[in-house]
């Protein structure tokens, strides 16, 4: 699983070091795609035929569905670690998450997610002050 949040620099070439602690369970590849509140989720190949195969079924006269698996498939591309642990975000991925030189890192489960430093900051501020209203929803949903 992936947990954490870490801070990196992307460098001159759009490429950014993945944390040694994920570098194990990413292996030599992954999927990289357009995430949610515009930052990149990045998937181990187990897991983006997990997701692909939840987004393949879903219904096709749908409009959201449609977008949601244009979104996500569309966006994807697959990409490797060099020696470094390295992966190359690709122009239009970077550009999607508005990545500049700094970055965030953060673990989510069964993803990792890749932000703009700035973004990360306000999105974590504006849901850390929410949190109470959060968990709320959540306690009706059953978590």
């Amino acid at each position: 699983m992936f947990i954490g949040e870490y801070k990196h620099s992307l460098d001159s070439k759009g490429r950014i070091a993945l944390p040694v602690k994920f570098r194990q369970k990413v292996g030599t590849g992954a999927i990289i795609t357009k995430g949610l509140d515009h930052c990149l989720f990045i998937f181990t190949s187990k897991d983006w035929e997990v997701l692909a195969q939840k987004l393949i079924n879903l219904p096709l006269v749908q409009a959201n569905s449609r977008a949601f698996v244009r979104l996500m498939v569309a966006g994807a591309m697959d990409v490797e670690l060099d020696k470094q642990g390295r992966i190359l975000i690709p122009d239009y991925l970077r550009e999607y998450a508005g990545l500049q030189k700094e970055t965030v890192i953060a673990g989510l489960y069964n993803r990792i997610e890749v932000w703009n430093s700035e973004s990360w900051k306000e999105y974590k501020s504006k849901t850390e002050s929410s949190s109470d209203e959060i968990a709320e929803k959540l306690g009706e949903l059953g978590i």
